[in-house]
This record gives structure tokens, C-alpha cells and sequence, in this order.
């Protein structure tokens, strides 16, 4: 299928705006401009929202609770942002976490992970599992449903929900109920077909996943460790239900449905969707790309099953 349209006149509009790649921006210049690409959330009406800090491996971990309309109390659901772990924040997956809030019915608690390269891998990785844990344990505190949360992040936060899945299982909880996969990063090989397709042209490209992987894990090495390639773990069994995401013209389309085939080949209860003629990122273009606007209400309806289980 041909680039969707309105995903077309993004990529020319960029296109003809120049400016420098990401692989050519220093963390603090990517993190500016990826916080002025992502569209404003206000707008998106929800209960509450409130900004916490919790307590994490190194130091305080700040949240932001996202509450429904209602009494309660509610599901939790625990998002983990994009930016491959470099940049991204609460603000730039603010509008996200509103429609995940509004649509599902769930109660988000979005986490603001340590990010590299001035905190490198696996600091993002124990921030999500201890904000897991909080989420998990302080659900009635915050309006929360006790019980099974679920997990979700889009791109490297896909990734971190794919890790905290398995570590939930290792290290004996908290019991998740599915971990929402938005074309994840789980491989540090970028080798696919669909790297050598897509690598060029389409907003994310082969040059930024490079920058990304240099400065979250420079060691090609450690690269390859479960908790950060999640593709490479020995065993997935008695994983949760997931939900997995790609798009079409993406690099790491690949990589995300080898990962829902391995996780089938365990046992473990999966949906994979290929979104076609969309690009890396459209989850949160939903509103600006009506064709992505499904994707949004796959995700909430999977939520909400989860949590009627």
C-alpha cells in the first residue's frame, strides 16, 4: 500500500521545512524539538491530572496520575513514554495519556524515566519496574482498582513495557494483565528487511536508532541482554496478553512482529496489528491522521477487556 495521504503531506511538509536529523542534534536540541513536534493534549478532557514523585532506584521518580471522569475506582493502567529513551517526557506524551484516560476508562500513570545518555541503560528499565510496583501497590490510594495493572509505551517506551512484563514475571509481580506494544523497539541488531526498506525517508531512519542505541547503551555488547534487546530472551512463557503494533513503513515493523510470533510460539495470548500506509509514530498523530484514529480505540478497547477479565 502507498503512504497514506495525510501521512504523505506530513513527510513532505518536513521534508521541505529542512533542519537537522536527530543523529546530527545534541540530547538537549533533540529533546526540544521532539517536545515541539508532538501535538498539544489540553484540549482532551479527563477527571484529573496530578504530578507526583515517587520513590525509585535512584533518587525520586516523577508521575503524572491521570484520572477519569467518575467516582471510581478504576483500572491502572502504566505508560511509558517514547523518545528512544533519549528524549520524550510527560509533556510530549501528554495527549496519549488523555485519550488512553478517557477512551479506556482507566486511570494512566504516566512515568518520567531517567533518560540517557546521562543515565544509561538499564536506569530507564528499574524506573519503570519500580514505578510498576508503586502503581501497583498504591492503586486504592489513587483512585485504583486493586488488582492486575497493565503496561503499554510506544517505541522505546514499547520496549520498557515489553522488559517490565518479563521482569514483573521474575521477580515474583506485580501481576499485569497486558502489555500494550506500540511498534516497540525490542531488537539492537537492525538487520530487518524492513530497516533496509524503510531506513530512509520516513521520519525515523536507520542514522537515528543508531544515535538513539549509542548514547541509551554504548556497549554492542550489553545491547544484546534481554533487558535491553527484549527479542532475545531465552523464555517467554507465562508472559501477559499483548497487544502489538507496527506500521508499514517503519523500520522497526520487523522487529515488533518477530517479537509477537516469539511470544505466540510461548503460549502467551497475542493480537499483532500491521497498520498500513502509516509510519513510525502515528499513535500519536491520531488526531492530526484519521487513519491512525483506529490504532487509538484498538488500544483502549484492549485495555478495557483486560481489566473486565
Amino acid at each position: 500500500m502507498p503512504l497514506e495521504p495525510a501521512t504523505a503531506a506530513l513527510l513532505n511538509q518536513l521534508a521541505e521545512a529542512g533542519g537537522p536529523t536527530i543523529d546530527q542534534l545534541t540530547p538537549a536540541e533533540g529533546r526540544a524539538m521532539y517536545r515541539m513536534m508532538q501535538p498539544p493534549g489540553d484540549d482532551i478532557a479527563v477527571g484529573s491530572v496530578d504530578n507526583r514523585q515517587i520513590p525509585g532506584p535512584e533518587g525520586s521518580i516523577p508521575i503524572r496520575i491521570y484520572r477519569p471522569e467518575g467516582s471510581g475506582p478504576f483500572p491502572v493502567h502504566v505508560h511509558f513514554h517514547g523518545g528512544g529513551w533519549v528524549i520524550g517526557d510527560l509533556e510530549t506524551h501528554d495527549a496519549d495519556c488523555r485519550q488512553i484516560c478517557q477512551l479506556a476508562d482507566v486511570i494512566v500513570v504516566a512515568v518520567d524515566y531517567r533518560l540517557a545518555p546521562e543515565h544509561r541503560y538499564p536506569a530507564a528499565v528499574e524506573d519503570c519496574y519500580a514505578a510498576t510496583v508503586w502503581a501497583a501497590s498504591h492503586a486504592g490510594e489513587i483512585g485504583g482498582r486493586e488488582g492486575p495493572v497493565s503496561v503499554g509505551g510506544d517505541s522505546a517506551g514499547g520496549n520498557l513495557a515489553a522488559v517490565v512484563s518479563r521482569l514483573a514475571r521474575d521477580r515474583n509481580g506485580p501481576a499485569i494483565n497486558l502489555q500494550l506494544l506500540l511498534y516497540p523497539v525490542v531488537d539492537a541488531a537492525m538487520d530487518t528487511p524492513s530497516y533496509a526498506e524503510n531506513g530512509d525517508g520516513y521520519m525515523l531512519t536507520r542514522q537515528g536508532m543508531e544515535w538513539f542505541w549509542s548514547q541509551y547503551c554504548p556497549d554492542p555488547a550489553q545491547r544484546l541482554e534481554p533487558d535491553a534487546s527484549p527479542l532475545r530472551a531465552s523464555d517467554l512463557t507465562g508472559l501477559p496478553p499483548a497487544l502489538v503494533m507496527t506500521a508499514e513503513f517503519d523500520p522497526l515493523r520487523d522487529e515488533g512482529e518477530s517479537y509477537a510470533e516469539r511470544l505466540t510460539e510461548a503460549g502467551v495470548a497475542v493480537t499483532c496489528e500491521r497498520y498500513a500506509g502509516l509510519i513510525h509514530g502515528f499513535f500519536s498523530q491520531a488526531r492530526n491522521i484519521p487513519a491512525a484514529r483506529p490504532a487509538l480505540e484498538a488500544a483502549a478497547a484492549a485495555i478495557r477487556a483486560a481489566h473486565a477479565g
